[in-house]
């Protein structure tokens, strides 16, 4: 890609950020070329769909959160390593509005622009997951498929107004549920029952 057609790529994906950090995902691809000054033709040739577009913007942040888990599964004890990816997945998550409902329906969509990041973020979820079960650390009732939807549930309520305010104490009880008895300094958490008010 010639530097300039970088450059402008580049542009439109940070415009896009912005914009859907702010309305969710359902903002329009007009609204999105406006504010990168530019006409819709000039999007659609970089980005033909949402999808597309929002793969190429979730691209990297996906791969950070891969090479995070494959960081952390030989730095960090099992237990801690699970909840502290699990915390940065579901983070990451709702810092696009709508994000959630997309990659739910695109795991299971071969076809879909995001499918394949979907795949590679649940499978490095799920080598943390099935380390902590081997380490005796996580029930061992759930799979990789069962973890990523708990990401998609926890964003989700992040997503909602109404139950955003309550989404950090219900990480932290799913965060709980998940790990067996043993100590894990990650499922602790900011918020514990009796720092609340």
């Amino acid at each position: 890609m010639r530097a300039d057609a970088r450059k402008n790529r580049d542009h439109l994906l940070a415009v896009a950020g912005a914009a859907i950090a702010e309305e969710g995902v359902d903002v329009s691809l007009r609204d999105i070329a406006r504010r990168a000054d530019v006409g819709l033709a000039t999007l659609l040739r970089h980005f033909s769909t949402r999808e597309a577009l929002l793969d190429a913007l979730l691209h990297t942040s996906f791969g950070e959160l891969t090479a995070k888990a494959d960081a952390l599964e030989t730095s960090t004890a099992p237990g801690d390593a699970l909840v502290s990816w699990l915390r940065d997945c579901v983070g990451w998550t709702t810092e696009y509005r709508g994000a959630v409902v997309l990659m739910a329906a695109a795991i299971a969509d071969p076809d879909s622009a995001l499918h394949t990041s979907c795949v590679a973020l649940r499978a490095a979820g799920a080598r943390l997951l099935v380390r902590a079960q081997a380490a005796g650390m996580a029930r061992t009732d759930i799979d990789g498929d069962d973890l990523f939807a708990l990401v998609e549930a926890l964003a989700w309520l992040g997503d909602q107004r109404s139950l955003a305010p309550r989404a950090g104490h219900l990480f932290e009880v799913v965060a709980g549920a998940l790990l067996t008895g043993a100590t894990s300094s990650a499922a602790e958490g900011e918020h514990r029952p009796d720092d609340r008010g």
